[in-house]
């Protein structure tokens, strides 16, 4: 299987059952039936979750983003680009951070790189750099608590 054979099952895999109301995806990160996970595809599917996630937003439909009377002040052939509205409103698409959206040339110069090798790099970065927030003393005291009744049972708590 390709890499966009994969990439392309796995969104179908989980757009239809988010599409149908579940808000679980299960599988993120796992190859061959969940045998084996793989941090790069891991990040990959985070990213398509984010994406799924943003498409079932929905696209508003109001007079503010049908643009209804700059299309009239414009025209068909203006320049949509220089309006503040359009400004406005491009950031509020899907903004992936895998997915290259550049030109051939322009992905060729920064270094060819496919999405696989862009999520490894990503997970590294993030295994890296990650710092944990620390729990609550009220949750550690909690996981002890459990842990000696547990140790307690089972006859491992010596003295």
């Amino acid at each position: 299987m390709t890499d966009a054979q994969s990439g392309h099952e796995k969104t179908l895999t989980a757009v239809l059952p988010a599409l149908a109301g579940a808000n679980v995806i299960y599988g993120l990160g796992m190859l061959e039936s969940g045998v084996t996970l793989d941090f790069g595809q891991l990040v990959m599917d985070a990213e398509i979750a984010r994406m799924i996630k943003f498409a079932l937003g929905g696209i508003p439909v109001n007079d503010e983003t049908l643009a209804v009377e700059d299309i009239a002040q414009v025209g068909s052939f203006g320049d949509f680009l220089s309006l503040d509205a359009t400004y406005k409103h491009m950031r509020e698409q899907s903004m992936p951070k895998l997915m290259d959206r550049r030109v051939r040339e322009d992905w060729a110069s920064a270094g060819a790189t496919d999405a696989y090798t862009r999520a490894m790099t990503e997970a590294r970065r993030l295994l890296a750099e990650y710092q944990p927030e620390p729990l609550p003393d009220a949750v550690l005291d909690e996981m002890r608590s459990i842990i000696h009744e547990a140790e307690t049972e089972l006859g491992a708590v010596v003295g």
